[in-house]
């Protein structure tokens, strides 16, 4: 480990336009049978971008996202800082650490200068002159010998997506009804797969099942999802079917036709079961989701509806019968692809709090090879954690809606960074819904209440030392 930081440290003076204080190696003597210098053997040649990793620097996963200029880089492997404050970020003393082992639990105070290929998603890494290392490990400027990265795939995942009621009236009016998602096109198109979970039919072919509560949506907003870069949607919802089987079935036949992949809902049980497969760079990533929360009703042998799992706190106790079913369907997903995400509906609403049952079945559905876990319902944000090597988010809150307590309007966008089927970092990108039900990105430190309910039950960061 020492000498590959050390490479590292000798890469960066390289790479650097920036001196540090090192004192220069001295010049060598002229060669006495050739006018032309002796070589320095001190000096280092430019690494192969093919056998080299990034030499990142990795801080406290709660901490907010900063960026460091190459000198300040340079001054932290030099030995030369020893306050936050010489880095431009808040904090009093500063420490260094270069042990892998820390990770885990890393403290608050430290940064942990390493190989990229030793980091994961329970820490966060500082980009350097505004080059991610995990997201653009070609670009990024400090290297050390290592292997090279592989194929790299970002996955960008939101919470619950409702365009229908209030919000499709706002869009009407607006001209476009795929207005609420514009504001964030851009951030979502440029993610490699963009998912989320539709809480709206797409078609009024029935009789609303749950009066002014039935959410529905314009068709035409295929061309807007499809626009701002979703791949993949799940319908495993209890608003899915708030038209009946006809319209929930129009629904996933317009989807498809638009070149989305609806999963979790559809024409009968062996549908809605079926995963959305995309596969980016060679890596297959999958997708399936299941509601716990009724109202759309079960689908089953020739009977539209969604895969479904009895839950706490809304359709009874857990029906493990339900559970071994979905687990199967991951087990036989993760056989075919290289990443599992599963999207449950489930949970309490309106809490930061998530129920102890959403906890004890993430662990089952990682078990059985799920990679990434993201729920969704509670429309608040709720907490994550890692269960072994993988993420589970409990709930983003809600994307796009018509709700009006300030919990309801605040979220988390999930943008998951994968070196081949491994997740290196993740990041929770902070929202706020406007008047106009449209999500727009809001900074980091304008979202205390957001993390605040996020952090609070969340086990991912929480063992480390304050």
């Amino acid at each position: 480990m020492r000498a590959a930081v050390g490479v590292g440290l000798l890469l960066l003076l390289v790479a650097c336009s920036t001196p540090t204080k090192s004192t220069p190696a001295p010049s060598p003597a002229p060669s006495s049978s050739s006018s032309e210098p002796s070589p320095d053997p001190t000096t280092p040649e430019e690494p192969d971008p093919a056998t080299s990793e990034p030499l990142v620097f990795a801080v406290h996963v709660r901490r907010p996202p900063a960026d460091l200029t190459r000198r300040q880089a340079g001054l932290l492997l030099d030995g030369g800082v020893r306050r936050w404050s010489q880095l431009g970020l808040t904090g009093g003393r500063l420490t260094v650490t270069r042990k892998p082992a820390a990770l885990r639990s890393l403290p608050r105070d430290t940064v942990a200068v390493l190989p990229a290929s030793k980091v994961g998603p329970e820490v966060r890494v500082l980009s350097v002159d505004g080059v991610d290392p995990l997201r653009d490990p070609d670009d990024y400027p400090i290297r050390a010998a290592g292997p090279d990265p592989g194929p790299v795939t970002t996955v960008t995942v939101v919470g619950d997506v409702m365009l229908g009621r209030r919000v499709g009236e706002r869009a009407a009016a607006e001209g476009d009804p795929s207005y609420p998602l514009r504001p964030m096109q851009r951030r979502l198109r440029s993610a490699d797969i963009t998912v989320g979970n539709l809480e709206s039919t797409l078609s009024t072919d029935g009789s609303p099942t749950q009066g002014g509560d039935s959410f529905a949506a314009d068709p035409r907003v295929v061309k807007g999802l499809r626009a701002a870069g979703f791949d993949a949607l799940s319908l495993a919802n209890n608003h899915a079917g708030d038209y009946g089987g006809t319209a929930l079935v129009q629904t996933v036949d317009r989807l498809v036709d638009a070149g989305l992949r609806p999963f979790g809902a559809g024409r009968d049980l062996a549908e809605a079961r079926r995963p959305a497969v995309v596969e980016r760079h060679g890596v297959r990533f999958g997708f399936v989701g299941f509601n716990a929360i009724g109202e759309t009703p079960e689908a089953g042998p020739g009977r539209p509806g969604a895969s479904s799992v009895g839950m706490p706190i809304r359709t009874g106790s857990l029906d493990r019968a339900e559970l071994d079913r979905v687990l199967e369907d991951v087990r036989r997903l993760a056989r075919r692809v290289d990443v599992v995400t599963v999207l449950p509906h489930w949970g309490d609403q309106y809490t930061e709090r998530p129920l102890p049952i959403q906890a004890y079945v993430a662990r089952r559905l990682v078990r059985a090879g799920a990679d990434l876990v993201v729920g969704g319902h509670p429309h608040w944000v709720q907490g994550a954690s890692l269960v072994g090597d993988s993420l589970v988010v409990q709930s983003l809150g809600n994307f796009a809606f018509d709700m009006t307590t300030p919990e309801t309007n605040e979220g988390l966008v999930l943008e998951a960074t994968y070196w081949g089927d491994e997740l290196k970092g993740v990041d929770f990108v902070p929202y706020r819904i406007g008047a106009d039900h449209a999500p727009r990105v809001v900074p980091y430190d304008a979202a205390e209440r957001t993390f605040a309910n996020f952090w609070r039950f969340s086990e991912l960061g929480a063992a480390s030392p304050r």
